[in-house]
């Protein structure tokens, strides 16, 4: 058996005796015992070994005990130590624990004492090794597919991910448009116990006011004209699943109210009906709106507000953690090329220093087109700044004036219009032909930048 599976002991003590009694005392432990006659032994075995306890007699000749102490817990600061005193070193044990000792016992105390201090201390390892296996399990369990960045803001999030997945307590995701908060809801879903059930997302924005109702909680037949059969609703289809509201801000205050009352019973009324049917199902709301702003200002309920935001994730803006674009950039470029058969290309670093300078109002969604663009237009393996020109409607648009130097996107975005400017003798049809641009579009770069 590995020697890490195994609670480890060193005693350190210079007397032969002191150190076979305690051999004797725990002989039929399932701890394994290892012994140091002076302070050179002792840290040369914690150098060669995992320990995890030590227990030390102050009084040593050479390096004494409170020596071996201090260098011991400066290299080893997880190794707990208890201080072994004969009678009288009372005092220098106390200064020990001030120092960092677990405990410490006198040589003449009942051997109980220290051997229930010792099996508390591994009952306390072995549940710090479960915890680090369950640690371990979590990190190779939890995927976060589409959830690209190492920035510090994206680790915190998936970090937020892990520790509320595995609970049933309604979460509100709140973000700007196009950070991908629906990603988050089904990473939310795909680690929790109702994996097995199914994710239903609903965009509460789109739904036609008329028939929202009966499209969350279901209707009757002959419910109103043309309900010509029963149906359950998406409340009542996300049974022993994942119910995931989108833009829950634009929900109409009837709605809220009806929603607020499914949450409180779990349970669903369907239009035409006078039965309820009991739901269970997990939900998680998003927003792009500040929630607790509009509770406050009366345009959002403030008791649907607290019973979805017991737990709020805010996903970061693109601009927060311009980091992470190659990333998302690599990403995006083998996911174009994969759905939509366009050929595999890199990216030069000047085009990420250009990406990087953007606002990116529409963030990660507005990247993944800008790349699907420049890879569909461009002629090259490698993608230059000037191919974004390309996609000019949604270009990148420097974050602050001071950034436009000689490699910003806009020295190059100038250059492109007037060569084909001048390669088409000014035609400006044909110079936005040859850009595959509008006129339109070219007509406000020709305006912007004065040419």
């Amino acid at each position: 058996m590995d020697e890490k599976e195994l609670f480890t002991i060193l005693i350190v003590d210079d007397e032969e005796d002191v150190r076979k009694s305690l051999q004797r005392l725990f002989a039929r432990t399932p701890y394994r015992i290892l012994f140091a006659a002076n302070g050179e032994e002792a840290l040369s075995a914690l150098a060669e070994h995992s320990i995890d306890l030590m227990l030390l007699d102050l009084k040593m000749p050479g390096m004494d005990g409170m020596t071996v102490m201090r260098e011991a817990l400066a290299t080893w600061p997880v190794v707990k130590v208890i201080i072994l005193t004969g009678h009288g070193g009372v005092q220098e044990a106390v200064s020990a624990i001030k120092l960092g000792a677990t405990d410490f016992f006198e040589k003449s105390a009942p051997t109980e004492m220290l051997t229930l201090k010792i099996d508390q201390l591994h009952k306390l390892w072995r549940l710090e090794n479960e915890n680090r296996g369950l640690r371990a399990q979590l990190n190779r369990q939890f995927t976060f597919a589409g959830l690209i960045g190492e920035s510090a803001a994206m680790l915190k999030l998936k970090d937020m991910i892990v520790r509320i997945a595995f609970t049933d307590t309604s979460v509100l995701i709140q973000g700007e448009s196009g950070t991908g908060k629906e990603l988050v809801a089904k990473s939310i879903h795909h680690h929790s116990n109702r994996k097995p059930g199914v994710f239903i997302p609903v965009d509460c924005a789109s739904l036609n006011e008329t028939v929202i109702e009966s499209e969350l909680f279901g209707h009757n037949k002959g419910a109103f004209t043309g309900a010509e059969q029963t149906t359950l609703g998406l409340i009542r289809a996300a049974d022993k699943g994942t119910l995931f509201l989108d833009e829950i801000g634009e929900l109409p205050l009837k709605m809220q109210a009806k929603l607020l009352r499914t949450i409180q019973e779990r349970e669903v009324r369907p239009v035409g009906s006078t039965k309820r049917y009991p739901v269970d199902i997990r939900i998680v709301a998003a927003s792009n709106r500040d929630l607790k702003r509009a509770a406050e200002d009366g345009s959002f309920r403030l008791d649907l507000y607290y019973r979805l935001s017991p737990v709020t994730l805010t996903i970061p803006p693109l601009r927060e953690r311009i980091e992470d674009i190659p990333m998302l950039c690599q990403h995006f470029c083998k996911k174009a090329a994969a759905d939509e058969g366009l050929l595999l290309k890199n990216i030069a670093d000047s085009s990420y220093r250009v990406l990087k300078q953007n606002r990116w109002s529409g963030n990660v969604r507005e990247l993944e087109n800008v790349l699907k663009t420049a890879m569909t237009f461009s002629r090259e393996e490698t993608i230059q700044p000037a191919d974004f020109l390309l996609n000019m409607e949604s270009c990148p648009e420097p974050m602050d004036e001071t950034m436009r130097d000689q490699s910003s996107f806009a020295e190059y975005e100038k250059e492109i219009i007037r060569q084909a400017l001048r390669q088409t003798s000014g035609s400006r049809r044909e110079a936005a032909t040859q850009l595959s641009i509008s006129e339109a579009t070219l007509y406000r770069r020709i305006k912007k930048y004065n040419l």
